[in-house]
């Protein structure tokens, strides 16, 4: 069965950084595809950022310049160091693994979430 796990999130003052990880365990072939999405009270669950095949990646315009993805295969882990946060970052935070991400099933996939506060 597979999992995601994320973890790293919490509370930063404005202009801080942070960084999330997304481990990936059970019966996996490697993480081929994955991202990051958002989602703020009251508002609509958002794509933040993505990677495909691995090196291909796409950014929510918001988040250009400041958020990076990237896949360490070596240790089934998605990670996503943002830096300069703002108040208007402050969300929970979801991994996701698209269908065939993992190069085994056809699967969506979700992790629980993580919080992000960002706050004076």
């Amino acid at each position: 069965q597979v999992q995601l796990a994320e973890s790293g999130g919490g509370l930063v003052q404005p202009g801080g950084s942070l960084r999330l990880s997304c481990t990936v365990s059970g019966s996996i072939f490697a993480i081929g595809a994955a991202g990051w999405y958002r989602q703020a009270p009251g508002n609509q669950r958002d794509l933040v950022a993505a990677v495909t095949r691995r090196v291909t990646t796409n950014y929510a315009d918001s988040v250009k310049g400041r958020f990076t993805i990237s896949v360490d295969v070596a240790k089934n882990t998605v990670y996503l160091p943002m830096n300069s946060l703002t108040p208007e970052d402050t969300a929970v935070y979801y991994c996701n693994v698209p269908p065939g991400g993992l190069g085994v099933d056809e699967c969506d996939y979700w992790g629980q979430g993580t919080k992000v506060t960002v706050s004076s």
